[in-house]
């Protein structure tokens, strides 16, 4: 059965819970008539957000482990270069794992259950490599932590786009790259000082507040409603807007739209090839490809790397790139409402070609032994340039825009292959990065700097711009 003759219909799971139905007086703040009467509330959707995006810092905990602990743990266990290797990349297969299931786990457990799985997946994880012994138990609980991560960067954002306003949609669903990159940053600081068992059982600490916040926000409403729980449905939605408001307008509508969505049949992987899915799925796996294959992961994973063999000191690296990431992405929380999505993810793919080519030149220059005295200086512009223009789009910008552009009967099969395809390109850019560099390390560049000129073809030609708009408008849009 089509769905393009109801724009309704083309809601989706992350349907914003405050924001169908709007007076002119309060469009701003993404309200209805019945509930501004009754004052609504942000407090418990903010809480909400706080409680999920300790995911994400559990999230970035995990990622950000590897790089400041490598000397430490090779000395302390005794561990070959290529067993340290497989200690550091076995995050990604556990983070693919993770992204398979995440959307039927969502789906079937619900959002908060989804979020209790990647915890326990979390804890055991770090626990495994705070009591490690030898390689075997370090990759056990490296794969653990790995399989939570790839969980929680799919629910996270979903959770948070189901319960937000759309005039706070993007802001909020970006705190979840923020709270990475942070969680990210926080570990390179406090490896140097830290030993790396007592590193691990840092990573204990948002995985504790997560589990403990989840006993007091509530459950996305719009999953409630899809398997038919009414009582805890109208609950839900009732603390999401506040004790005062009327709900009764955008419960009806809700009601309608799972009611519709019923009569579909149920979304198989062959189903999101059909003509009526087909541009949102290319949006969200396209994204996730420009966003990996532009070379983020090797550059950040290898970043003490690229600026010893530039001449540059690896300590200055580590501590310049948590410096520029966390406020530019902290930036990108409080414009992309206003600026929107479009102009963000052009700015951000603009500056990652200039970037590339600035860093490829610097590299360019050291192999022919020209302007030997420039080489560090461009280095460190290009990459900080690289770090600063992805941390301003191209970093959360893919995940806000995936979070939002899939119907609820597919979002489960079709966000967990985005998500995928995201940790694939993740692997497959860190794997390949030092063999790449060894080929040429300009050459390395220019093909970055390609892949990312393609990108800003991509953005203007098939990207849609999502700001302001409820979830409904935008699949309707997309999917008409």
């Amino acid at each position: 059965m089509a769905i393009e003759d109801n724009g309704n219909v083309h809601g989706d799971a992350t349907i914003p819970l405050l924001e169908e139905g709007k007076n002119i007086g309060d469009e701003e703040n993404g309200y209805t008539d019945e509930e501004t009467s009754g004052k609504p509330s942000l407090w418990m959707v903010y809480l909400s957000t706080f409680v999920a995006v300790c995911g994400s810092f559990a999230f970035g905990s995990c990622a950000g482990y590897s790089s400041p602990t490598q000397t430490a743990i090779t000395k302390d266990l005794s561990l070959s270069l290529a067993e340290y290797s497989v200690f550091g990349s076995i995050l990604t297969f556990g983070a693919m794992i993770g992204a398979i299931t995440s959307g039927p786990i969502a789906d079937f457990i619900g959002r908060k259950g989804a979020m209790r799985t990647a915890t326990g997946f979390c804890v055991a994880g770090w626990l495994a490599i705070f009591f490690a012994k030898g390689a075997l138990s370090l990759d056990i609980g490296r794969l653990a932590t790995g399989y939570g991560m790839g969980v929680f960067s799919y629910v996270v954002p979903v959770f948070i786009a189901e319960i937000a306003p759309k005039n706070l949609r993007g802001a909020l669903t970006t705190a979840n790259q923020l709270m990475i990159c942070c969680a990210v940053s926080v570990a390179f600081i406090i490896g140097t000082v830290l030993t790396w068992r007592t590193l691990a059982l840092t990573g204990l600490i948002p995985c504790a507040i997560l589990l403990f916040g989840l006993f007091f926000i509530p459950e996305s409403p719009r999953w409630l409603a899809k398997i038919g729980h009414e009582k805890e449905f109208e609950a839900a939605l009732q603390d999401l807007h506040g004790k005062g408001a009327d709900i009764s307008e955008e419960a009806a509508e809700i009601r309608d739209y799972i009611e519709t969505l019923e009569r579909l049949p149920k979304a198989k992987m062959l189903d999101l090839f059909q003509r009526r899915y087909l541009r949102s799925v290319i949006i969200g796996v396209g994204l996730m490809v420009f966003q990996q294959f532009g070379g983020i992961n090797g550059i950040c994973f290898y970043l003490s790397n690229i600026f010893e063999s530039a001449g540059v000191s690896p300590s200055i690296a580590t501590i310049t790139y948590a410096i520029i990431q966390v406020p530019i992405t902290a930036l990108n929380t409080t414009v992309i409402d206003k600026a929107g999505r479009k102009p963000l993810l052009l700015v951000s793919s603009t500056g990652l070609v200039l970037a590339c080519i600035l860093s490829g030149t610097s590299f360019y220059l050291k192999d022919h032994n020209l302007a030997p005295s420039s080489v560090p200086i461009l280095t460190v512009t290009g990459i900080l340039m690289y770090i600063g223009s992805f941390s301003a789009g191209m970093g959360a910008v893919p995940w806000v825009v995936m979070s939002e552009i899939f119907p609820i009967n597919i979002k489960g099969i079709a966000g967990s292959l985005a998500t995928l395809v995201n940790w694939f390109g993740a692997w497959a850019v860190s794997y390949t990065f030092n063999f790449l560099m060894s080929w040429s390390s300009y050459g390395t560049f220019i093909i970055y700097a390609a892949i990312n000129a393609v990108a800003i073809v991509f953005v203007i030609t098939v990207v849609p711009e999502t700001k302001g708009r409820t979830l409904e408008q935008i699949q309707a849009a997309i999917n008409a």
